[in-house]
């Protein structure tokens, strides 16, 4: 009698499905890490903004007179900007010994949690 010498050509069904489980890992730790970098994007342009935001006032105010209205003493709040999720506040303490004004802008934001950010300079006379 002779022997059939059987070859297999293909893959086995738990092979296949072995594959099938490390491929499934590999897209779930693809798509775990595309959902991070997304909302990081999100925080990133959100910091962007409040960035510009602050940096525009305190340009603003630099740029105005030392007695001018803008500038006297205390907090100011514009409340939320038109169109936007983020609201401006800045507050002036003047140190009427030494001649200078601290002027310190705060832009706050909410997403899922509440953010600010502020910049201080010092304005004299």
């Amino acid at each position: 009698m002779s022997r059939a010498i059987y070859r297999s050509n293909g893959f086995t069904l738990v092979e296949v499905v072995v594959a099938l489980v490390v491929f499934t890992i590999g897209l779930l730790a693809i798509t775990a890490m595309q959902i991070v970098s997304t909302k990081g994007g999100y925080f990133s342009n959100n910091v962007t903004q409040a960035t510009i935001f602050a940096q525009d006032k305190l340009e603003n105010l630099k740029n105005l007179s030392y007695s001018d209205p803008q500038l006297a003493s205390g907090q100011h709040d514009e409340g939320e900007m038109s169109g936007t999720v983020f609201s401006r506040q800045y507050n002036i303490v003047e140190d009427t010994g030494n001649s200078f004004k601290t002027i310190t802008v705060t832009v706050q934001w909410v997403d899922r949690e509440n953010h600010s950010l502020s910049f201080t300079t010092i304005r004299s006379k």
